[in-house]
């Protein structure tokens, strides 16, 4: 059983809270997939993780380069982990994986103001809830903490 995190963006975008997500992962020793919607976004993500603090980067990489099995955050538009990650973000209403079962962990995260993102959110939720995995459902609050609502 693979533990399905939905994550309802409201008061910050997918740029603000992404990359620190990202860092616990890597903080946990997790080799990371991150698939995004088109060639553009991964481009986009790609310079967020290389510039989103003065303080610090993120390690990573894009399926287009050939280190790609090397990085411990591999962002990509294709269905495979060439990183051999256990855990996957989905975003911009990247499709759950044929193989959910073989991760630890997804994350799918997706924009609350965004009526098609909210029906394909709970589209994902229930086949994954009906794939017999365990779902949780974080909510942004007024602050842009993160509150367990299911």
């Amino acid at each position: 059983m693979t533990d399905v995190f939905f994550y309802h963006l409201q008061n910050q975008p997918l740029e603000k809270v992404l990359p620190t997500l990202l860092e616990k992962s890597v903080e946990r020793g997790w080799k990371v997939v991150v698939e995004a919607a088109s060639p553009e976004r991964v481009e986009a993500l790609d310079s967020l993780l290389w510039t989103f603090s003065d303080e610090s980067f993120l390690a990573h990489g894009t399926d287009r380069e050939a280190d790609a099995a090397l990085q411990p955050i591999l962002i990509t538009t294709r269905p495979d982990r060439a990183n051999g990650a256990a855990v996957r973000f989905l975003v911009d209403g990247a499709a759950l994986p044929a193989d959910v079962a073989s991760y630890d962990r997804l994350v799918l995260m997706f924009d609350g103001n965004d009526p098609d993102a909210v029906d394909l959110a709970r589209q994902q939720w229930r086949e994954a809830k009906g794939g017999g995995h365990a779902c949780t459902y974080w909510q942004q609050n007024d602050i842009g903490r993160w509150e367990k609502k299911a």
